[in-house]
């Protein structure tokens, strides 16, 4: 099983000043943090602080990124066909494969109960993403079916009152979403 890091034994409250400070100084200046942290009663080395400060750093770039992508799809994006939920259960699904492989790379030496709860979780979650790309791909075909009924009501509709097939042709493609 892996070992606890000094870090994660700190007080609440010192865990909480360390990150704050991690992020008012960039994530530079463990060797002040160790002795910060040594005045403060708690024994924690420089490279335990810079090992903490670069995970903590990767966290929060990888949150910022996906923050990121998120706008940017948002802004982009034309979310008349769901396709944004759709971009995102695809990120999800990338990063739960990514993180599978991470898991199966690990070190054999991990405590077995440990990789089997990762593994179940990670299953589990693979289950939930899947559960809603069905759901997002139903909708899309309900909708599509939906949009097709209003189009064969607009072609009769039109017959009817004599609209030209060139003009009941493009009103069919925006109901359908293919006009431009």
């Amino acid at each position: 099983m892996a070992r606890t890091s000094a870090i994660d034994t700190l007080p609440p409250e010192v865990k909480a000043w360390l990150d704050n400070a991690l992020l008012a100084t960039n994530f530079r200046g463990y060797e002040a943090f160790a002795a910060e942290l040594q005045e403060r009663g708690c024994t924690v080395s420089r490279s335990s602080v810079h090992r903490y400060g670069q995970k903590l750093e990767r966290r929060l770039s990888a949150i910022r990124a996906s923050t990121e992508a998120a706008k940017m799809l948002a802004a982009n994006v034309d979310d008349t066909e769901n396709h944004l939920s759709g971009s995102v259960i695809s990120l999800v699904q990338s990063e739960l494969f990514e993180t599978l492989l991470n898991l199966q790379e690990a070190d054999i030496e991990d405590d077995p109960a440990e990789r089997m709860k990762l593994l179940s979780n990670a299953a589990r979650s693979i289950s939930e993403v899947s559960r809603a790309s069905i759901a997002n791909k139903k909708w899309q075909g309900e909708v599509l079916a939906k949009a097709q009924v209003a189009a064969e009501k607009i072609d009769a509709i039109g017959k009817k009152g004599g609209l030209s097939a060139e003009l009941g042709e493009e009103i069919r493609r925006v109901v359908l979403g293919m006009a431009e």
